[in-house]
């Protein structure tokens, strides 16, 4: 909720910044300040909710913490250590460093704040993306833990990549917006006009450029998620049936009893021609994948076994047993959910285990496409505020910057479609693949879980409020700066002088 606005209001500053030390004019200053004032209540709140989320994985993930704290723990540290201390001591320069720097400096201070605001957002997805395709890591029998084996590849995963370019560019959407809203409902009060008009203009051209990147290299996310993430795709379009190539998109559907879809509209080629750059290759259904599920399900019980073998003090051979099937081993825990002896299981628990790999599809179907309609309509939005702003016509028309104002919240609304479509739809698993979700949380009763999760949504909401609340009042005030209304002063007033009687000779 709080860090999409902060990645995007950090570079807007440093646009606004680089303006006033070509120009020198006092407006673009103000403008600075005022919108830096709102970034850094903004980034005051993520720091807040960021810090409870950081003791949220040793409370409530603890098994996650011990499985896979080796991998995941790393990018967090140095998002920690090298991201998060450069944007905060930055930020510092930032407030207090006017007066005592020169304005180069001051506006080098400003870029590097927006550096460090990225650099946080690709560690902390680098981790993220590593949970949704677990590459440069394995697991170790020894110390049952999965362990890093290729750093590099743990950096360079393509669907952290993919995923941190995309997410990024939602959050610039996001600035932008909020920056154009606020400008917006200062033409509507006839204040600040000037201050406003330019605001406008820096949001609708910098969201412009931020509104075609998400589309574009959501695109990119939709082909890394093919290779890696199969049944999320499946789900994402209702599409139980393996289609031929290339698969059609469905734009509507409305399920039916069967929970399928009982209606649908659909283009032909689109989906196939996104999700694998070509015009030949399949896209599996549900019901195949589900039928994959149960195969890896019964070669990770081999793993399984020979996991106890290994612990029991089993020798080589138990080892290259493990060896053949451990990329399945994850498969095998979802029938914990079933018995706790899972190498007796029976062929209708591998039934049921295949059939939890399918997430619930409609919600993810809905969610999808109201992320990618809200997208579209952004690359609309701000193409018209652009084209209104070469005109010099940004406050021609009233209800035009009425709707600038109601589109506000539709950033949030988007971007939280997409991480539910993200997170949502690679259930059951924590780890793709590796660790189901039941088995990655702590051994809670569910009265404690009621109220740590109470208690976290309470601290959200309470700052949200707060964050809300202190922003308004500082909309409300406007920018304080005097030189902002970039007016000539009014000449001087000057009373004449008598002059001086010459005294004679």
């Amino acid at each position: 909720l709080f860090v999409p606005l902060t990645l995007g209001l950090a570079f807007l500053l440093a646009i606004m910044e680089s303006v006033y030390v070509m120009t020198g004019r006092p407006i673009w200053r103000s403008m600075t300040l005022f919108w830096g004032v709102l970034f850094g209540i903004n980034f005051a709140m993520g720091v807040a909710t960021g810090i409870v989320m950081e003791f949220q994985f040793g409370m409530n993930w603890s098994y996650y913490s011990h499985y896979v704290g080796d991998v995941f723990g790393a990018p967090l540290a140095i998002e920690g250590l090298m991201a998060f201390f450069l944007e905060a001591t930055f930020i510092g320069l930032f407030f207090f460093g006017w007066d005592r720097l020169k304005p180069v400096t001051h506006l080098a201070v400003t870029w590097l704040m927006a550096l460090g605001a990225n650099f946080s957002a690709l560690w902390i997805l680098i981790a993220n993306g590593w949970m949704q395709n677990p590459v440069g890591a394995q697991f170790n029998p020894d110390t049952m833990r999965m362990e890093v084996t290729n750093f590099i590849e743990v950096i360079f995963n393509p669907v952290a990549q993919a995923k941190f370019v995309h997410t990024v560019s939602a959050g610039y959407v996001t600035g932008s917006v909020f920056v154009l809203a606020i400008s917006a409902l200062f033409l509507l009060q006839e204040r600040h006009r000037d201050f406003a008009k330019r605001s406008m203009v820096v949001a609708a051209s910098f969201g412009l450029a931020s509104a075609l990147s998400v589309v574009v290299l959501g695109d990119e996310s939709g082909y890394v998620a093919t290779e890696h993430q199969k049944m999320k795709i499946a789900a994402m379009e209702a599409m139980y049936e393996t289609e031929p190539a290339p698969a059609a998109l469905t734009l509507f559907a409305i399920p039916g009893a069967d929970g399928r879809p009982a209606f649908q509209v659909q283009f032909p080629w689109v989906l196939g021609l996104i999700t694998t750059r070509s015009i030949d290759r399949d896209l599996p259904g549900i019901t195949e994948l589900v039928e994959h599920a149960a195969l890896r399900i019964a070669n990770g019980l081999k793993a399984y076994v020979a996991l106890q073998d290994i612990r029991a003090g089993g020798g080589e051979e138990a080892r290259a047993a493990f060896d053949a099937s451990k990329a399945d081993l994850g498969y095998a825990l979802l029938l914990k959910q079933y018995r706790p002896d899972i190498e007796n299981a029976t062929g209708e628990e591998i039934t049921k285990a295949a059939l939890d790999t399918v997430p619930d599809v409609w919600p993810l179907f809905w969610s999808f496409r109201i992320m990618v309609g809200v997208g579209f309509f952004f690359i609309a939005f701000f193409a018209f505020w652009f084209w209104k702003a070469s005109r010099h016509t940004l406050d021609s028309h009233r209800w035009l910057l009425r709707v600038a104002v109601i589109a506000l919240p539709l950033p949030w609304l988007a971007i939280e479609a997409g991480w539910l479509v993200a997170e949502y739809g690679r259930q059951p698993w924590v780890v793709e693949g590796v660790l189901p979700t039941f088995y990655a949380a702590s051994g809670l009763h569910f009265w404690d879980l009621v109220i740590s999760l109470t208690f976290f949504v309470t601290v959200y909401t309470v700052l949200a409020i707060v964050m809300v609340w202190l922003m308004a009042r500082v909309i409300k005030a406007g920018p304080s700066d005097k030189s902002a209304l970039d007016v000539p002063a009014e000449p001087l007033s000057v009373e004449p002088v008598p002059a001086e009687p010459v005294p004679a000779n």
